[in-house]
């Protein structure tokens, strides 16, 4: 992803990535987003989602609730990857639906997408950037 989308999604979710200045040996976040840019809409809409729960969580003062870290976010067999600790059933419902998503949409651009599986690196690309590689 371009350093300038990266930025955004660190500046706008500050808890969230509070591990993107670990070391690799305690979070892979260091490395930033794994993925293309086409895919920034839909992990900015998951981050908000998670973002307004955990406020929730956080505000109602529940015990059982541990705070958000995602620890990385990449792109593996053609999906996002969005691995975290802390979070609820309700956040894990929200990365799944996510994760299912982007099989759908070009990591490239964000339109309308398709994984292929034929090629020797599994991609999800609309029919211009399939043409394209």
């Amino acid at each position: 992803m371009k350093d300038e989308l990266q930025k955004q999604l660190f500046d706008k979710y500050p808890d969230l990535f509070k591990e993107k200045d670990l070391p690799p040996s305690q979070s892979n976040m260091c490395f930033g987003f794994e993925c293309d840019g086409g895919w920034y809409n839909l992990i900015d809409t998951l981050c908000s989602l998670i973002q307004n729960e955990q406020t929730y969580r956080l505000n109602q003062k529940d015990s059982n609730y541990s705070p958000v870290r995602v620890n990385q976010v990449k792109e593996k067999f053609g999906g996002l990857r969005f691995y975290y600790t802390g979070g609820n059933d309700i956040i894990a419902g929200l990365v799944a639906f996510a994760e299912a998503m982007s099989m759908q949409i070009c990591e490239i651009c964000g339109d309308k997408g398709e994984t292929d599986w034929k090629k020797p690196w599994v991609k999800t690309l609309c029919e211009k950037h399939k043409k394209a590689t």
